[in-house]
């Protein structure tokens, strides 16, 4: 999706979830276990404690418990006929996170692993695992027929590479060949999930984890990273790069590890995050403890420096068009909502003024906790989480004297396929050359001073400033034509 189909990765200490691929570009069956070893056995009360022991969080998100899983599907098995299932959320339309990708590329069988271990200790006949890439389904299907007997219990589904994918429900329709839509309904999947039972479904990196945490037991795993929050985790860096590092961590020394800094500021989470100022990035570590203390949570664990000699306002406005455009079109907020409060964003950094200020937070509110997922919400969290760590560079936009600074897409987004265009009105234009100023990007002028073409696209990115380029026109040549 981010155009990025073979990340880099890296690591802090000894890797667990990466081990061996500093030697091999993919773990195979026999690397797999050459590498991490057998599976011992686990009895279901086993594996909740050793859950438990670990403090396994789900590592796609909420950070929800996953001891608290099992023993949720569990309960609701003996309240019904016993039958259960394993899900495994592959699926990574955010497009700045990989690593869940870069397992199922690299490693596949860990996740195999841990998801079987939970299978058998919830009763489940069915594994699935949910993707959404090509080569990962793939890299899924060969690992899954290097299994031998298990592998009658494991299937892949290929599901569209959408934001809203992810969300459980969705994943589920699509999996089960409905739309991958959630479905609006506040049911928990370990009552209610695939084919109707009870579901474990929690996310790649979780089983990864839990399989690590199985061959080495309580103790051994507890060894790296904070005795409150022990073992490692992924991040995700710059869009780019996979690091495994041990909870406890600064994320200053990762991002100096991966050949960045601070910058302007971090987006930690994703894009339903939040922004820290570099002040607040140069002090945290990455453990929830920590993040908390500045309103943050990993979530996917993708981390986003921004660049000193980009546009925060251009970026965060092209993000919030894009995260608009990945509506699953099914409630008021985010069908009007989020497409307003997208709009709202570029007029305020094409120069709109105070009432584009004010718009925006109008927009914001009128969304939250009201859409039939969380898309909404963590979209609004977005923008107001930037508004708070970037207020005077968004107000110097409001007021029509921005940065100076151009759009560079530091925030990962996928590539427009049918980019809209920026139309000139030959009858009206004048020359002026005020156009190309603002948009040396897309417009060349020829050798009269006039735009070289009629139509030009425009990437999303720049979007704000075609809208600003359009308005300022003295001739109002200009139009946006999708």
């Amino acid at each position: 999706m981010t155009g990025v189909t073979n990340p880099a990765l890296g690591c802090v200490g000894q890797p667990r979830v990466l081990a061996g691929l500093d030697v091999l570009p993919r773990l195979d069956r026999v690397d797999h276990l050459t590498v991490h070893g057998e599976v011992p056995p686990y009895r279901p009360d086993d594996l909740v404690a050793l859950a438990e022991g670990i403090d396994l969080r789900g590592r796609g998100g909420a950070g929800f418990p996953f001891a608290r899983k099992l023993k949720a599907v569990m309960r609701s098995a003996r309240a019904r006929d016993g039958r259960t299932a394993v899900v495994v959320n592959g699926s990574e339309g955010e497009p700045s996170c990989l690593k869940d990708t870069a397992v199922l590329l690299h490693a596949p069988h860990l996740v195999l692993d841990g998801a079987l271990l939970a299978a058998s200790a919830v009763g489940a006949e069915q594994v699935v695992l949910g993707v959404t890439r090509d080569d990962v389904e793939q890299s899924v299907r060969a690992a899954i027929a290097e299994r031998g007997a298990d592998a009658d219990r494991v299937r892949v589904a290929l599901l569209p590479e959408r934001f809203v994918t992810g969300e459980g429900t969705s994943l589920i329709n699509g999996i089960e060949g409905g739309p991958a839509l959630p479905s609006g309904q506040k049911v928990r999947t370990s009552d209610r999930g695939l084919g109707g039972v009870p579901t474990l479904l929690s996310n790649t990196e979780t089983y990864a984890q839990l399989a690590i945490a199985a061959r080495m037991g309580t103790a051994g795993y507890c060894t790296a990273g904070l005795a409150t929050e022990p073992g490692t985790v992924l991040l995700t860096v710059g869009g780019s790069t996979v690091v495994e590092v041990p909870t406890g961590t600064s994320l200053e020394y990762v991002l100096e590890l991966c050949g960045s800094g601070p910058g302007q500021g971090v987006l930690v989470g994703g894009y339903h995050g939040r922004w820290l100022t570099a002040a607040a990035a140069r002090t945290v570590t990455l453990s929830r403890q920590s993040l908390a203390t500045v309103n943050a949570v990993l979530g996917a664990g993708a981390v986003l420096p921004l660049p000193e000699d980009t546009c925060p306002a251009g970026e965060v406005a092209r993000v919030a068009r894009w995260m608009a455009d990945e509506s699953a079109g099914q409630c008021g907020p985010c069908v009007r909502g989020l497409p307003s409060l997208a709009s709202a964003v570029e007029d305020l950094v094409g120069g709109g003024g105070r009432a584009a200020w004010e718009a925006v937070d109008a927009r914001m509110r009128a969304v939250r906790g009201r859409g039939a997922c969380s898309h909404p919400d963590g979209t609004s969290s977005f923008v107001a989480s930037a508004l708070a760590v970037f207020p005077d560079e968004l107000r110097d936009h409001a007021l029509g004297s921005g940065c100076g600074r151009r759009v560079l897409g530091a925030l990962p987004l996928p590539e427009d396929e049918n980019p809209e265009r920026l139309v000139v009105d030959w009858t009206l234009c004048k020359g002026h050359g005020l156009c190309v100023d603002l948009l040396p990007d897309v417009v060349r002028l020829d050798a009269d001073g006039y735009p070289a073409q009629a139509v030009m696209p425009v990437p999303g990115r720049l979007r704000p400033k075609a809208l600003r380029a359009i308005r300022r026109c003295p001739a109002l040549a200009l139009r946006i034509q999708e």
